[in-house]
């Protein structure tokens, strides 16, 4: 019989806050994160903003030594895991570590690094390149970070799914507690991507906002201006456990994962499938899993990216799913607020699903200021409400037509 499965844990280092209540209260407030440009000269660049985590001190979780030999996204990693852990209340002297796991999702890991060392090699030479080059690019090395400074020595893998990372990453570690393989997983994703070449690489393909006047409104889903993401940063992380274990323990509860799909498009490497088939089947899929009707999702945080085909697509293929309760959801784009974080997008927003599940409220889609035509859901626009939420579901859709859906239950 497989286990339910809770979340008892929860860590997030955001553009609009780190820490859960900062991020809360910024994402029930409308409030963004996204402005120029700081972490080095973006003049150059076709776009010159995104939205960077201004609050985190890495110091407050890794020593100096430590700090020098991880990449940026590996600080985001960490920092959560540990928040997520004390957030938990779990003391690892009292659980059984072998079945403490990780599962971690970064699009591009340490492409900080990767610049870097790379400049060193094609200016200096390949003497200058640092020892610590390899250990501290890789993308797995973020997990493996985890179960370092933590002690969990679980189920321990990585998911590198572009931007469907971090959902994928909840839902495998879903699976792992659920079949038996762990007690407790740590589930989220870590991304530090504004850098020189990945902004000039999305630049390239024309796919970020060039709203460079006006930041604040430049990430702007479902509405028919909408001109392209916006690059973020961050992590987010969960504890996910068991919920006999977790109910031994006496532990603080926030949600009950219970359902997960994930399909792939098999379309094109960069645009989601014409008529979002492959999205549709990943909501489904995830519904059926969790055993509930298409008439008992409430809320919906959606992909939602801001770009002219996701948000198009994604609308058709929640229609094709909900038919006539479609109307009937409220469906929401964080992103508007925190930008697109690539990798850890999917879990920063499984937390604003679980936080309105918890609250009974719907943060916002800001900057909708113009409808499109066939867009015609309930985006929540500008304004968030209170609403009773039994099922929240979240979706991810990431390039190469990886689609991916985790449905989270009110914990009662």
């Amino acid at each position: 019989m497989a286990k339910r499965v809770v979340v008892t844990g929860i860590g997030v280092i955001s553009p609009v806050g780190t820490g859960l209540e900062k991020f809360w209260d910024s994402l029930k407030n409308g409030k963004t994160g996204i402005g120029k440009i700081t972490l080095f000269d973006p003049s150059e660049l076709d776009a010159q903003i995104a939205g960077e985590v201004k609050d985190f001190d890495p110091l407050k979780y890794l020593g100096k030594k430590e700090l020098k030999r991880m990449d940026k996204f590996t600080h985001f990693a960490v920092g959560s895991a540990k928040m997520a852990l004390e957030d938990s209340n779990i003391n690892v002297e009292e659980v059984d570590m072998n079945r403490f796991g990780v599962i971690l999702g970064s699009g591009v890991g340490g492409i900080e690094t990767f610049e870097k060392e790379a400049r060193k090699m094609f200016e200096k030479g390949p003497s200058r390149v640092s020892p610590f080059f390899i250990p501290m690019m890789i993308t797995n090395i973020g997990a493996g970070q985890i179960s370092i400074a933590t002690g969990a020595k679980g189920p321990n893998t990585t998911v590198v799914t572009a931007c469907a990372s971090s959902t994928h990453a909840i839902g495998d570690a879903f699976r792992v507690i659920e079949r038996g393989d762990a007690d407790i997983m740590f589930a989220g994703g870590a991304e530090a991507s504004i850098t020189p070449l990945s902004i000039a690489g999305f630049c390239a393909m024309k796919a970020l906002s060039t709203r460079n006047d006006d930041p604040k409104s430049a990430s702007r889903p479902f509405d028919k201006n909408r001109d392209g993401f916006v690059m973020s940063e961050g992590s987010g992380m969960l504890i996910l456990e068991d919920y006999d274990h977790a109910i031994k323990r006496n532990a603080k509860i926030y949600a009950e994962i219970v359902g997960y799909g994930y399909t792939a498009d098999a379309y094109h490497i960069t645009s989601p499938h014409p008529d979002g088939e492959g999205a549709a089947r990943a909501m489904k899929m995830a519904i059926d899993d969790a055993g509930i009707s298409v008439s008992d999702i409430d809320h919906i945080n959606a992909h939602g990216t801001s770009t002219p085909l996701n948000d198009k697509y994604e609308t058709m293929s929640i229609k094709s799913v909900f038919g006539e309760f479609a109307n009937s959801i409220s469906i929401n784009s964080t992103k508007s607020m925190t930008g697109h974080m690539l990798g850890a997008a999917g879990s920063v927003e499984a937390i604003a699903v679980i936080m309105a599940l918890k609250d009974g409220y719907i943060p916002p889609t800001i900057n909708y200021s113009t409808p499109d035509e066939g867009l015609d859901l309930d985006y929540t626009p500008n304004v968030g409400k209170e609403r009773k939420i039994k099922y929240g579901l979240s979706n991810s859709l990431g390039f190469g037509g990886h689609n991916g859906t985790v449905v989270f239950k009110k914990y009662e």
